[in-house]
């Protein structure tokens, strides 16, 4: 696919704004701004695409509402901000995507929900849910209950991850400048503009500079690394001015705005190579000729075709699928801890909740968790 229809036929995006766009650059909540992502978002909703918001401004709403015109340093005032900051965030959210008959949801993240395999898959879990229910997830960091040991940073970084954890396709990052620059244009008068390039390009790290504003804690930089993290996952990012006219739509159809950081490989492309390469396996799934024939034709695993399960592991574990034979036919994210995986193995899925008590999934592994090693009758 060729850019720019690349974003043309992304079916999943990831939106994130900065903290300069949602607050009028710290003055308030810039609530115009908000309504008309509303409304482009709601259009995007309606051609069948989904959309996953990631939003900066609880800690500068916080310090407006508290009075504060500098931000502060230490680790609870920034708390302390963000809790009063999050509450007016939410509200304008939801306010303007009422209007269009949309639902959002709030979600919360830290660094540790997504470097722990069972926390990352049921925020994984929880976000495909929202997707399909219509709903549009809000995204912020937990700003309330961080530390410097588990910050993100940054919410362009979080804007990559959660492209990550998705498996979005692409990821627009919305700032007050026009994409990313040769030089600093407020310092460079010959600076011109990125149309395109890869993403991991190690001359965008030299180009791009510090923080824009003492509102936000990212700048260009942070923007630059976040399109290399998202590539790596196969989400193509582009950069460009939130200001601009019906940006996200535009963007969406495939206008040649801002600056676009291609990632080479495509999202689904990018998470089945990080299962087949993984070399850490907690365990392994024995199969029947039944399931092992499923996987071989791109489908889920489900409980009924487990005959037999070897090793302690959690939910969120990668895990090995062996036919009879002993071949290791796929490997995957299991839903379900080893213990559980023992009580519902050979058992229908209708049966997991009388089983156990409740249900996560209906299948064992699920197909986008999964990457087949085996074709059928090998």
């Amino acid at each position: 696919m060729s850019p720019p229809t690349c974003l043309a036929h992304a079916r999943r995006l990831v939106v994130k704004v900065g903290s300069a766009l949602v607050t009028q650059n710290g003055n308030r909540l810039n609530s115009v701004a908000i309504s008309d992502w509303a409304r482009q978002i709601s259009a995007l909703r309606r051609a069948g695409r989904e959309i996953v918001m990631v939003s900066s401004g609880a800690i500068a709403c916080g310090m407006r509402r508290l009075g504060w015109v500098k931000r502060p340093q230490t680790v609870h005032e920034l708390q302390a901000a963000a809790a009063v900051g999050q509450m007016g965030l939410v509200q304008a959210y939801e306010g303007a995507f009422g209007v269009h008959k949309l639902h959002t949801a709030q979600i919360l993240l830290t660094h540790e929900d997504l470097a722990d395999r069972k926390r990352y898959l049921n925020a994984r879990s929880t976000l495909v849910s929202l997707l399909e229910l219509g709903v549009v997830p809000i995204i912020n960091e937990n700003d309330t209950v961080v530390t410097d040991e588990i910050k993100f940073g940054d919410n362009d970084t979080l804007g990559a991850l959660v492209a990550h954890l998705v498996d979005a396709d692409a990821l627009i990052i919305l700032t007050d400048q026009e994409g990313l620059f040769t030089a600093d244009p407020r310092r460079d008068p010959e600076a011109t503009l990125i149309h395109q390039a890869d993403a991991g390009d190690p001359k965008l790290e030299k180009m791009a500079g510090g923080a824009g504003t003492s509102i936000g804690k990212g700048g260009m930089i942070t923007k630059v690394l976040a399109a290399k993290r998202a590539a790596n996952s196969g989400a193509h990012t582009v950069i460009a001015s939130g200001r601009e006219p019906d940006i996200i739509v535009r963007l969406a159809q495939g206008q040649p705005l801002g600056t676009l950081l291609l990632a080479q490989t495509q999202p689904m492309a990018a998470r089945k190579q990080w299962l087949a390469d993984h070399l850490q396996l907690a365990g392994r799934l024995l199969l029947d000729d039944g399931a092992v024939g499923a996987l071989g034709k791109g489908k889920s695993l489900l409980p009924v075709g487990v005959i037999g399960v070897e090793g302690d592991f959690e939910r969120g574990a990668v895990v090995s699928c062996i036919s009879q034979e002993g071949v290791e036919v796929a490997r995957g994210l299991v839903n379900y801890s080893s213990g559980e995986a023992r009580l519902i193995a050979r058992k229908p899925s209708s049966k997991i909740e009388e089983i156990l008590g409740y249900i996560d999934e209906p299948e064992m592994i699920h197909r986008d968790n999964l990457i087949s090693l085996n074709k059928p009758g090998r």
